[in-house]
């Protein structure tokens, strides 16, 4: 049986969020920086330790803030997840994502400083009673460390001892860390076939590789 996971994806605007997600999905990368402006869903199918795994990421452009109150309905329908096939769900659907990824600049302050509220949001809007949705922080633009405005040592240890997620550092210009980071996230969600220190992961381009749905 394949599993499905949900991801939503964030981040300020430049950090690179999207560039990290073809670089996964396609191998690619684009020194032309083109802002998200609508939301975007993508359905690759992953193998770790060979078995199959689908994802759907959900590619968001930049908010202003994460829905806090549930009586704005209309933002909150933003945050509930496409089906398997595409579709927007039906009316009442309550289903949640499985994982968010924050992505960040380790060049802005700025960026960090969104992640940092975004996370505040999304554990303001958690469910009492209900099981954590994981959260992964992950540090983009790791080749141009030299503009590094806060340490790593002091965000890896803020984020995974105080905010107790899981962090990650890559490049998606030169597709350092990426597969690292969804291997992360597979054993965030729980997936018990991925949670081997060596887990190997790839990911099936040829299954999946025209399954794009802009929102």
């Amino acid at each position: 049986m394949v599993s499905t996971y949900r991801v939503a994806v964030l981040g300020a605007r430049g950090v690179g969020k999207s560039a990290i997600v073809r670089q996964f999905l396609y191998n690619e990368f684009s020194e032309v920086c083109v802002p998200t402006t609508a939301r975007r869903l993508y359905l690759p199918a992953v193998v770790m330790n060979g078995h199959v795994h689908d994802l759907q990421i959900l590619d968001f452009p930049p908010i202003s803030a994460f829905p806090v109150n549930t009586l704005q309905k209309g933002q909150q329908d933003r945050w509930r997840p496409e089906k398997a096939s595409g579709q927007m769900p039906a009316a009442g659907d309550s289903e949640a994502v499985h994982a968010y990824i924050l992505v960040y600049d380790i060049c802005c302050f700025d960026s960090f400083e969104y992640v940092k509220t975004i996370r505040q949001q999304i554990l303001e809007t958690r469910v009492i009673g209900t099981s954590e949705t994981p959260i992964i922080i992950v540090g983009n633009k790791r080749d141009l460390q030299r503009g590094r405005v806060i340490p790593r040592w002091n965000v890896s240890h803020l984020v995974r001892k105080t905010w107790k997620c899981g962090y990650v550092e890559c490049s998606a210009k030169y597709n350092w860390h990426i597969l690292l980071l969804f291997s992360e996230l597979l054993k965030s969600v729980g997936c018990a076939r991925c949670k081997h220190v060596h887990a190997a992961l790839r990911f099936q381009g040829a299954l999946r590789r025209n399954r794009c749905a802009i929102m």
